[in-house]
């Protein structure tokens, strides 16, 4: 995996993931260059397929200034991603069977320069087990900064 330009890190909090994928994604040139300035927010994004494509929903790639004035994408428009047709219908059927969801996880460019989505497999976590994880994370930090402030003598 190459740089990583936008995390969703709400993704991680309120799912549980079970199996990830990496999928290409179709974007307009205007938008490469935007996602290379990192102007990339995937807070809510998430993935459906319709008639046997993968789709992202909710992702926002800002315009910037510099590109063409005279064509501007939307924004949060819904983007084709670019998996394998094994994958498509493992996620769909996985989707359909066991009531699952697919979210994107994050984007960034591989070693050939091309943008890719990692997307995965997730399961909703219920708020007893979203207490639990904030539980984890502050007990981790609390750690981290006992271990920081120890000295040795």
């Amino acid at each position: 995996m190459g740089e990583t330009i936008a995390r969703n890190k709400k993704a991680l909090f309120d799912y549980e993931i079970l199996e990830k994928f990496e999928a290409g994604i179709v974007l307009a040139g205007s938008e490469v260059k935007a996602v290379r300035r990192g102007r990339v927010n995937l807070k809510d994004s998430f993935v459906k397929i319709i008639k046997g494509e993968a789709f992202l929903f909710g992702a926002h790639i800002s315009h910037l200034d510099t590109a063409n004035p005279y064509y501007k994408p939307n924004e949060r428009r819904e983007r084709k991603l670019l998996l394998h047709l094994k994958e498509i219908d493992k996620l769909e059927q996985k989707v359909a069977q066991d009531g699952l969801s697919i979210v994107a996880l994050s984007l960034y460019f591989n070693a050939k320069n091309y943008a890719k989505v990692q997307i995965a497999l997730a399961r909703g976590k219920k708020l007893h087990d979203k207490r639990e994880t904030l539980k984890q994370k502050d007990a981790a930090r609390e750690a981290q900064s006992a271990m920081k402030n120890f000295q040795y003598k």
